[in-house]
């Protein structure tokens, strides 16, 4: 969908099964779970079938060959990702009509074609149909079409150029910079948004599978909610969690979720958590190439979060200089407020997004004095210097000898 789409790695959940990773990722961090436990799951007592949801969206129905001349013919140069159950490629299509297009004109796509032999990936690919063939919000990546044609199951979407949050948090090279103080509360900012609305009494969804990889970024760094495999419905009635089997990506799920199966909202504030931390301190939820007692970003974290001063020694080293500690501080107690081992007392994300909406307009408070500062500095400067060019000349030294 984005620049990278991020490989999920399927693991069964080691509170029920055992770990037991089928695939890693470049790094061998990314671990997905897949628990083998099902339970009954007490979502909507009607469940939609695949022929009304399908009817009922509001997206277009390509054809296969539609999509291969658009990718031309999904050739490996146009690869923008891939992952457990799928690779992504870039297209061009018509904007009006939606027939392909000449490379370079009309409409980028990002169109994700998944392996015909997984039955997992025809759930997932129906589940992404279902969600977003209903929402449009700013914040969730916008879903154009699909196409259901003999084996062949595929999704199109707008294409966000930026890549993903992880690409640029965790990679190095020269293509993604990391990301400044300003744009990473902007990104947090955005994908809080797009939690709260996926929350709210409109939608009533829960995500699963919040993570940096399938936060997507436009080229305004505005943040998208891309790939909704996971996502469930919230609980109907009077209902007070929907239990379902445990699915995710390790580092990420709360820990209720791994030990119960029951699913809430606040299981997703706990991933929001983990991502929120992820940016402050530009490193992974699970990074088994650090130090003993480092490799589990939230248990590394935690005793500097809780206290005012060592919160600085879990912030990015890159971040030197761009924020100030007050701010600083604020974001790493909302992250561990996130992070409660007690659902309840986590946070809601429309909570968030007005405590984040409050520390960016700080930042944005902070960065302006900042500037002013500077230029005051600089002004004065200039004006010593000139002063020290030409003083010499109007104000000699006054003579050793006193004048009789």
């Amino acid at each position: 969908m984005g620049i990278c789409l991020s490989a999920r790695i399927k693991a069964e959940n080691p509170t029920h099964t055992g770990v037991n990773s089928e695939h890693d990722s470049s790094d061998g961090n990314d671990n997905s779970i897949s628990s083998s436990k099902s339970s009954s799951i007490s979502g909507p007592p009607t469940l939609r079938t695949e022929g009304e949801i399908l009817q009922s969206s509001n997206l277009k129905s390509f054809s296969f060959s539609d999509i291969k001349m658009a990718t031309r013919n999904f050739r490996p140069d146009s690869v923008l990702g891939g992952g457990g159950f799928g690779s992504v490629f870039k297209g061009w299509i018509d904007e009006n009509s939606f027939t392909a297009a000449k490379p370079g004109t009309g409409l980028i796509i990002a169109a994700k074609k998944l392996h015909q032999e997984s039955f997992q990936g025809h759930r997932e690919w129906l589940a992404e149909v279902n969600y977003l063939g209903q929402f449009s919000h700013p914040h969730l990546v916008k879903l154009i079409g699909y196409c259901l044609e003999d084996d062949h199951r595929l999704l199109v979407y707008e294409f966000m150029p930026r890549g993903s949050l992880e690409n640029h948090l965790f990679r190095r090279g020269s293509y993604f910079q990391p990301l400044s103080w300003s744009l990473r509360l902007k990104v947090a900012l955005g994908a809080a948004k797009g939690l709260a609305f996926l929350h709210s009494a409109e939608a009533k969804v829960i995500y699963r599978d919040f993570k940096t990889s399938n936060i997507l970024l436009d080229s305004n760094y505005n943040a998208k909610l891309s790939d909704f495999g996971l996502a469930k419905d919230g609980p109907a009635g009077d209902k007070s969690h929907v239990s379902t089997r445990v699915m995710g990506t390790y580092g990420y799920a709360a820990p209720e979720y791994l030990a119960t199966g029951h699913l809430t909202a606040k299981s997703d504030v706990y991933s929001y958590g983990v991502v929120l931390l992820e940016m402050l301190s530009g490193r992974r939820a699970i990074d088994k190439n650090r130090p003993s007692g480092e490799h589990k970003l939230v248990e590394w974290s935690k005793p500097y979060l809780a206290n005012k001063r060592k919160v600085f020694r879990i912030m990015d080293n890159r971040l030197e200089g761009q924020y100030t500690m007050d701010v600083a501080q604020k974001v790493a107690n909302l992250a561990l407020r996130c992070l409660s081992l007690e659902p309840k007392l986590r946070p809601k994300m429309v909570d968030i997004v007005k405590e984040l909406e409050q520390l960016q307009e700080s930042n944005n408070i902070d960065n302006n004095r900042s500037k002013t500062r500077n230029a005051s500095r600089q002004r004065r400067r200039s004006a010593g210097d000139a002063l020290g060019k030409f003083g010499k000349a109007a104000y000699p030294r006054p003579s050793a000898t006193p004048p009789e």
